[in-house]
């Protein structure tokens, strides 16, 4: 098993910018297609960006391209978030998950492939 901790969440401004990061404990976290989900309050959880095992591969929700950028450092055992030009509608609690299943990074994009999943870190953003 692979146990999984955010980070990094809190207030920020719109246009601001938060760093979240997950770190893993436990089995080897190169063995782990990592991805970053968020659920805004009275919504469906939601994909946001999804990084390969190596990190060669990555895929963005449409609704964060060219705002946020998924990487990881192995020799971390993290995999991080970074949000830039932050809006309001980014408010959500972000959670990372992680799976052994070796995919195309378009099967990432789906909560249900994950195996593990972090408890989450509250991302506010005030307009």
């Amino acid at each position: 098993q692979v146990q999984l901790v955010e980070s990094g969440g809190g207030l920020v401004q719109a246009g601001g910018s938060l760093r979240l990061s997950c770190a893993a404990s436990g089995r080897t976290f190169s063995s782990y297609a990592m991805g970053w989900f968020r659920q805004a309050p009275g919504k469906e959880r939601e994909f946001v960006a999804a990084i390969s095992r190596s990190g060669g591969r990555i895929s963005y929700a449409d609704s964060v391209k060219g705002r946020f950028t998924i990487s990881r450092d192995n020799a971390k055992n993290t995999v991080y978030l970074q949000m830039n030009s932050l809006k309001p509608e980014d408010t959500a609690v972000y959670s990372c998950a992680g799976t052994d299943q070796v995919n195309s990074i378009s099967v990432y994009i789906r909560g249900r492939e994950y195996d593990y999943w972090g408890q989450g870190t509250q991302v506010t953003v005030s307009s």
